[in-house]
C-alpha cells in the first residue's frame, strides 16, 4: 500500500503565472525549496490506515488535492448493457462540457520514444482483412504541465524504459526466436527513436520537476528506474506513480492470459511512499484529469488534458482514430466489419481483460474527445501507442494520424 507523500516542490506565482499562456516562451524560475502550505499536508497518513486501503485511497485524493469524479465510475450497474452503454455516455458528454469549462494546461508534449511490433489481430480486433501478422505502434511519452492550488505540477505520461520492458514476455519470445540474430532483427522490428532521459532534454524538463508520472495500464511497464526501489533511487526523484487501485492489485497477482503482457517484477520493491492509489476517476488541476476506462485491463485508465485543439485523450483501449471512427476508416476491413455488425469503436483486444466494459470504455473517451478540428470524422483520441505506417507492414496505414503534438512552452527550472 501506498503512504503519503511528502510535499512537492512549489512553484513561484510568476512562474505558474508566465506558463499559463498557452503560446508564451519558455519560462526558467529558480529552483528553491518552498514553505510547506500546512503541517496536515507534510505529516504521512495515520499508521493505522495502512491496513484499511479504502481510507487509504480515499484520504489520498483528499491529501494532494485532486477532486474525485464518482459520477463518471458509477455508471456500470446495470444488469442491461445497452443501459449501461446509454448512462457512461451521458456522463461522458457532462464531464466533457465540465472539462472544457476549465483552464488549458501550461504545457503538453507528445514525443516518439521507440517503434513496437504488434498482432494485426489484436490492434485492430476481428476486424481488418490485411494478412500482415503484425502492425507497428508508436510509444510516445507525454509531458504536460498544469497549475493547482499548490502551484505548478509536471506530469508524465507513458514514460516507457525501453530496455527494461523488453523483458515483458511476448517481446522476449518474440526476440529471442530470432536466435543469434536477434539484435539485428531487434533494430529492425522495433527501432528506438529516444529514450525518456533523451525527451525531457529535448524538451527542458529536469528529473526533479517531475511530480507525477502515470500509464493507462501497466502492460509491458517496468517503473522500478524511475521511482527506485528499497536499495536503489529512482531516476525522478520527487517523482509519485498515479495509477488505479485495481491496476495495482492485479498486477500483484496476475492470471496466465494477463502475465504475457506484464513485465516481470515491474513494480517490485518500489517504495510505498512513491505511489499514490486511485479508486475512482479524478482531476488532478487544471485541464487535467485520470478517467477511469477499464476493459482493456481492468485498471485502465485515461489521460484527459483541456489544450487548444479542445481535449486530448489517451490511452491504449485503442491504437488508432481507425478503431473510434470505423465507419471513416481506409483500412481494408475495418470499414465493412463495423458495417455488418454495428459495432460502434473497434478494441485493441490482446488480453480482453472485460470486453464489454471495454467497448463502453472506449464509447466514453471519444464522447469526452469530441470531433478533431483538422477532420471531424475523426475524434480527439490521441492513442499512447499509435498505429503508424511502416515499409514491412504493408496495407496498414492509418486513416488518419496525429503523430506528435505541442502546445505552449514549459516552465523550465534553473537550480
Amino acid at each position: 500500500m501506498a503512504t503519503t507523500p511528502d510535499e512537492n516542490k512549489k512553484n513561484t506565482k510568476k512562474s505558474a503565472k508566465a506558463g499559463s499562456n498557452a503560446n508564451a516562451k519558455a519560462v526558467t524560475k529558480t529552483n528553491t525549496k518552498p514553505k510547506p502550505t500546512s503541517a496536515a499536508r507534510d505529516k504521512p497518513l495515520p499508521a493505522a490506515d495502512r491496513l484499511k486501503p479504502a481510507a487509504l485511497v480515499a484520504q489520498q485524493q483528499d491529501h494532494f488535492g485532486f477532486v474525485a469524479v464518482p459520477e463518471l465510475d458509477s455508471t456500470r450497474h446495470d444488469p442491461h448493457p445497452q443501459t449501461r452503454l446509454a448512462t457512461a455516455r451521458k456522463a461522458a458528454q457532462a464531464f466533457r462540457e465540465r472539462m472544457r469549462s476549465t483552464p488549458q494546461v501550461v504545457f503538453y508534449r507528445s514525443m516518439d520514444l521507440v517503434r513496437v511490433p504488434y498482432p494485426t489481430r489484436y490492434g485492430l480486433l476481428n476486424a481488418t482483412t490485411v494478412p500482415t501478422p503484425l502492425l507497428h505502434i508508436f510509444n510516445r511519452i507525454f509531458i504536460v504541465q498544469f497549475n493547482t492550488r499548490e502551484g505548478l505540477k509536471t506530469l508524465l505520461f507513458s514514460p516507457s524504459d525501453i530496455d527494461a520492458n523488453r523483458e515483458t514476455p511476448f517481446f522476449k519470445q518474440l526476440s529471442e526466436r530470432a536466435g543469434p540474430l536477434a539484435p539485428k532483427v531487434d533494430k529492425w522490428l522495433a527501432p528506438i527513436v529516444q529514450r525518456v532521459e533523451d525527451a525531457l532534454q529535448i524538451a527542458g524538463i529536469r528529473p526533479e520537476q517531475v511530480d507525477y508520472i502515470s500509464y493507462d495500464h501497466l502492460h509491458t511497464q517496468d517503473a522500478r528506474k524511475w521511482l527506485g526501489t528499497e536499495t536503489t533511487p529512482g531516476y525522478f526523484p520527487n517523482a509519485k506513480l498515479l495509477v488505479m487501485k485495481q491496476e495495482w492489485d492485479s498486477t500483484l497477482a496476475l492470471l496466465p492470459p494477463q502475465a504475457y503482457w506484464y513485465c516481470p517484477n515491474g513494480i517490485a520493491g518500489i517504495p510505498q511512499e512513491r505511489v499514490i492509489l486511485l479508486e475512482h476517476s479524478v482531476i488532478l488541476g487544471d485541464g487535467v484529469a485520470l478517467v477511469q476506462t477499464p476493459g482493456h485491463t481492468e485498471g485502465n485508465h485515461s489521460l484527459v488534458v483541456n489544450t487548444p485543439d479542445g481535449l486530448l485523450v489517451t490511452s491504449e483501449n485503442g491504437i488508432s482514430a481507425d478503431n473510434y471512427a470505423p465507419l471513416h476508416s481506409r483500412i481494408p476491413g475495418v470499414r465493412d466489419y463495423a458495417q455488418r455488425t454495428g459495432m460502434e469503436v473497434i478494441l485493441n483486444g490482446n488480453t480482453l481483460e472485460r470486453g464489454l466494459d471495454q467497448y463502453i470504455s472506449m464509447v466514453v473517451e471519444k464522447t469526452i474527445a469530441g470531433p478533431n478540428p483538422r477532420n471531424p470524422d475523426f475524434y480527439n483520441f490521441v492513442p499512447s501507442s499509435e498505429l503508424t505506417p511502416y515499409w514491412s507492414f504493408p496495407g496498414l496505414k492509418p486513416s488518419f494520424q496525429f503523430g506528435q503534438l505541442q502546445y505552449g512552452m514549459p516552465v523550465l527550472v534553473t537550480s
